[in-house]
């Protein structure tokens, strides 16, 4: 078997979704499972990892929006600028993410979310910029 073979053969198991972000989140959690087991054996940087990688993003983004609802009122107008912001806090989570720990994506997620989110409101909206560490 060649490695190209190997890979359409791991590809297989991935599903093709036309529109990642309309997945219920019931079974984004249940697809997500999947798209991870596909990223710990594919090879980064391949067509077929990107593919996987974006599709995790696409349909989790409604994860993000919902961590991202509890700062509407922080006086930040631009609710798509907090979206984003949270979206690098989802990338992180996936790119760090591992099944083997045997904990669900949101409960890690949520946390990285946030985190940017805070970090974004700490960097923009403080008059004197106090060290992270502190």
């Amino acid at each position: 078997m060649t490695v190209t073979e190997a890979t359409e053969a791991r590809t297989e198991a991935l599903p093709e979704i036309a529109d990642p972000a309309r997945v219920a989140p019931k079974d984004a959690r249940q697809l997500s499972r999947l798209f991870f087991d596909q990223l710990a054996v594919l090879e980064e940087g391949t067509p077929e990892y990107q593919y996987a990688r974006n599709t995790l993003i696409e349909m989790n983004v409604t994860l993000v929006r919902f961590a991202a609802a509890r700062f509407r009122s922080r006086g930040q107008d631009e609710m798509e600028d907090i979206v984003q912001v949270g979206t690098i806090g989802l990338i992180k989570a996936i790119d760090r993410f591992e099944l083997s720990r045997e904990v669900e994506f949101t409960s890690f997620a949520v946390p990285y979310i946030v985190g940017e989110i805070k970090r974004f409101f700490r960097d923009t909206s403080w008059a004197v910029h106090v060290p992270r560490r502190l």
